[in-house]
């Protein structure tokens, strides 16, 4: 019993934290997404507000059961990615970059002055905890099980390729924009259910909870454990959460935190923390001296 006590004490204090964990795994797979089709889109906080907002109103408004609002909460941002990646996607680089950072901040706006709707600046309160434990693990498990299939697929290898070199994919007969489009969509519907998940989480969404910060640490996440895995992005994500509850005394400086460790990693790290063919190079080298 002692043990089932122990247990017991430490989920009623960090399970917010341990659930919030695999919440920042799904949004940092939701921008992996875009990345692996060489496209540097900042949008994913604000997909992640109208999954967050889209599932409250569902669960508060119209009274729909949990996975009716999940369902929405995915569905809403996989619409407006839709609509909003025809004209967006054209861009590339760090204009893509500024259009989609544009974009959060139209929804941050409109989140602002619709009170009626979405509560304007105070937010949404009473929000009903349905989010249990198992639903976020199925959620992560469901979604990396896709993407590795989907890594796998003929799709993954047309995402690399476009990755590598749109202009010489285009040519080798892969439709580029549809294939963005797929990974822009499909990264909005992540992002949805990771603001689904969270907001039946915390009992309360603020239109600040979505904004450039939330944005800039999505990428951090990414960026830090790499995108050369499924599983670069979870490393990042855990690490990225961990940090304010182990470095308390920062948290004033998240923001600028996160910058450090983006400018530490692409200047010494560009591939990130997990990088599968430099663990097998170093294995492989350590196998050969061995030999010898």
């Amino acid at each position: 019993m002692g043990l089932m006590d122990s247990f017991d004490n430490f989920w009623s204090i960090y399970s917010n934290l341990v659930l919030s964990l695999g919440t920042a795994s799904l949004l940092a797979l939701s921008i992996y997404l875009t990345l692996s089709c060489g496209m540097l889109a900042m949008a994913n906080a604000a997909f992640m507000g109208i999954g967050a907002y889209a599932s409250a109103l569902l669960t508060m408004n119209a009274g729909a059961p949990f996975p009716v609002a999940i369902a929405g909460g995915m569905a809403a941002p996989a619409v407006v990615a839709l609509l909003i990646g025809l004209p967006t996607l054209r861009l590339s680089g760090v204009y893509l970059a500024m259009a989609t950072l544009a974009f959060g901040e139209v929804v941050r706006i409109v989140i602002l002055n619709t009170e009626d709707l979405t509560g304007g600046a105070l937010g949404l309160n009473g929000i009903p905890q349905s989010t249990q434990w198992w639903h976020v693990l199925l959620a992560l498990l469901v979604t990396l099980g896709v993407l590795a299939r989907l890594r796998r697929s003929k799709i993954g290898r047309a995402f690399e390729a476009i990755k590598e070199d749109e202009t010489a994919a285009g040519l080798m007969g892969i439709d580029v924009t549809a294939h963005k489009m797929l990974a822009f969509v499909l990264g909005g519907a992540i992002a949805g259910l990771a603001g689904t998940l969270n907001a039946h989480l915390t009992f309360f969404i603020g239109p600040n909870e979505y904004g450039f910060d939330r944005g800039v640490e999505i990428l951090t996440m990414t960026i830090l454990g790499g995108i050369n895995s499924l599983f670069g992005p979870v490393v990042g994500a855990v690490i990225i959460t961990l940090l304010p509850e182990l470095l308390r005394g920062l948290k004033d400086y998240r923001a600028v935190f996160n910058g450090l460790i983006l400018v530490v990693i692409v200047l010494f790290l560009p591939k990130g923390l997990w990088d599968p063919a430099a663990v097998r190079r170093r294995l492989g080298l350590g196998a050969k001296e061995a030999a010898r």
